[in-house]
């Protein structure tokens, strides 16, 4: 898989269903992970949604998420830049960059799903998502 640049959407409480709606909107495979999947004791975070993405036949991918409770969500503010893939030192060295000088929320490290995986806002105050996927036994 190469390297790819692509939305990443955040909601209050309805990822799932503005998701479903783009699904209908676009067409294409539509996968959904929801906090209670990955293991998040709350229950009131059981069905919310992880982390979800939708990939068109077009060749469109849009990823969303719902915010959990106690983190800041703020409607306008609610995008980040998502780089995704599986070429470890080309995203290693993007995120060397767009985290310098930046404020890193998420270290970039293994994570529960088995991905590197890091978040930064760089210093132009906009949002990034790295995610290195692991090589798939």
């Amino acid at each position: 898989m190469a390297s790819r640049l692509n939305p990443y959407l955040s909601f209050r409480d309805n990822a799932r269903e503005a998701l479903e709606f783009y699904h209908e909107v676009f067409g294409g495979n539509l996968t959904l992970s929801t906090f209670g999947e990955f293991g998040s004791p709350e229950p009131e975070l059981a069905d919310k949604i992880m982390h979800g993405m939708l990939e068109t036949d077009r060749g469109y991918t849009l990823m969303a998420s719902d915010t959990p409770p106690g983190m800041e969500h703020h409607p306008g503010d609610n995008i980040t830049v998502s780089l995704s893939g599986d070429d470890v030192d080309e995203l290693r060295g993007y995120w060397q960059k767009l985290s310098d000088s930046g404020t890193v929320s998420v270290p970039l490290e293994k994570q529960m799903w088995g991905d590197e995986f890091g978040q930064c806002v760089d210093r132009f105050g906009i949002g990034w998502l790295v995610n290195i996927a692991q090589p798939q036994a």
